[in-house]
């Protein structure tokens, strides 16, 4: 069920009335409602993805009730490592099979020996990436004594599949979002408001700006090779807007409608494209797959604990990860690697953490030194995106090339025959503005000019949505 379809605007109501006036006065009669509405929401593409998603909430459960029942520690252990085998088992098998056995073939063929083998129609369950590693963090949690485990599994499930960010995240943390199963919730009238505010953002974000830019990006992507420098660069920008606000609308609208139902979910994207430099970019982007591995993965080999060696081979692991966490494709880990050698210079240096303050903080515009190192950064991303985009690393390779081939005949070639283009490249101006005002907010819709505000997004996703095709989710293939 997408956020952006006709079918969730039936759905979000019919649960919340159900949830604030039905069982309102039953916490674990809520509980339950969330369970099944998430159930109905994840099964409404496929209903066989809800016996993986039951499956792997069942194993760690048991699991986290076991590890409180157990004090040796080579028992713990191996109910650790058999959560973690388990879950990564399924998402490694769904999601990485055909890839690994590609390339294995592949690589058997160099040697001059052909293998006979045969790809699995295999169909990848929506968000699995996401809950995995969700379920995956309260285990761990429970074996670091950070966490006590749960009897109640009403409650767990919930935890597990809670539709707002089930298929595309915030990939949120069990300390965070489990206790709040587990308490007493009260309607807050100023929080649904603000959560409906942020629904009507993420909307914004995604049916204006993502499904528009999509629209040119992927005729450009496609057309490549007819294309000049100018339009390549177009290209690279519209899909840089397009993930943008794909990915961060779809996170707006996960939030806000948690809000609606007294819960809150971590903050996922902080305004990444005003960074000043490749760190303070993923401090901002997907805050909570970068904070996952930094505590799963990075601190455990060692983290910045070690001597430069060891930082700068955790640095790889961890963005190498990060890009095959994302897709069984090289472009993926090609895109990971180009980020960690973006971001090796700041490590060696120790400037790593230079910008953790906002931008131009109480200053309405920032200075030259501040909007070089925006441009470089947003420039760096932009070219990152584009082995990101690309259907393979030869077909980036050459996008790229053409891109700094430097002609410029005909100038923007796509723009020239396009209807829209120019008011979409005036509309993406305009996001870029707006975001900039609020980027000391969690979104636009503050102040005494919030009622104006609402209005002239409601009439930019009526004019402007109309002609942009109403696309999946960029993450859910994640």
């Amino acid at each position: 069920m997408l956020f952006n379809s006709i079918d969730f605007a039936v759905f979000l109501p019919v649960v919340f009335i159900l949830y604030w006036f039905l069982v309102n006065k039953s916490l674990k009669a809520q509980n339950l409602l969330i369970v099944f509405a998430s159930y109905l929401f994840y099964g409404w593409w496929d209903w066989r993805f809800l016996i993986l998603i039951i499956f792997s909430t069942l194993v760690d459960y048991s699991i986290g009730r076991k590890l409180k029942l157990t004090e040796s520690k080579a028992q713990r252990k191996l109910l650790l490592w058999t959560s973690i085998i388990v879950n990564l088992g399924f998402l490694g098998f769904f999601k990485y099979y055909n890839f690994f056995l590609d390339n294995f073939v592949t690589a058997f063929s160099f040697f001059g020996t052909s293998i006979n083998s045969s790809s699995l129609n295999i169909i990848l369950p929506v968000g699995i990436s996401f809950y995995t590693f969700q379920t995956l963090s309260y285990t761990i949690d429970v074996y670091r004594n950070k966490l006590e485990p749960t009897k109640d599994i009403i409650a767990f499930s919930a935890f597990v599949c809670f539709f707002p960010q089930l298929v595309a995240g915030p990939i949120e943390r069990a300390t965070n979002l489990l206790p709040q199963f587990k308490r007493e919730r009260f309607f807050d009238n100023k929080k649904a408001i603000d959560g409906l505010h942020l629904i009507l953002w993420g909307l914004f974000k995604k049916i204006v700006i993502a499904d528009s830019c999509a629209n040119y990006a992927n005729e450009i992507f496609s057309n490549y090779e007819n294309m000049n420098s100018l339009s390549l660069a177009l290209g690279a920008i519209y899909f840089a807007f397009q993930i943008y606000g794909d990915f961060s609308g779809y996170s707006d609208i996960a939030i806000g409608t948690s809000k609606l139902f007294g819960i809150n979910l971590m903050r996922n994207f902080n305004f990444p494209y005003f960074s000043r430099d490749i760190a303070e970019f993923w401090r901002n982007w997907h805050i909570s797959l970068s904070t996952w591995f930094r505590d799963y993965l990075y601190i455990p080999l060692g983290g910045s604990r070690g001597g430069l060696k060891m930082k700068i081979r955790n640095t790889f692991i961890i963005f190498l990860v990060s890009g095959f966490w994302h897709g069984a494709n090289w472009t993926f880990i090609v895109w990971g690697t180009l980020n960690a050698l973006y971001f090796l210079p700041l490590l060696i240096t120790n400037n790593n953490r230079n910008n953790l303050d906002t931008v131009a903080k109480n200053r309405i515009f920032p200075t030259l030194k501040e909007f070089v190192f925006m441009i470089t950064t947003f420039s760096l991303t932009v070219v990152a995106w584009v082995f990101f985009r690309a259907d393979s690393v030869l077909i980036a390779v050459k996008y790229l090339q053409k891109l700094f081939s430097f002609n410029f005949k005909n100038g923007f070639q796509y723009l020239s025959i396009e209807r829209y283009a120019p008011e979409l490249i005036i509309l993406i101006l305009f996001f870029v503005l707006v975001e900039w005002n609020s980027r000391e907010n969690e979104h636009p819709f503050f102040g005494k000019w919030v009622h104006l505000k609402i209005v002239f997004t409601l009439l930019g996703l009526i004019t402007l949505g109309v002609y942009s095709d109403v696309t999946d989710f960029i993450y859910f293939q994640f």
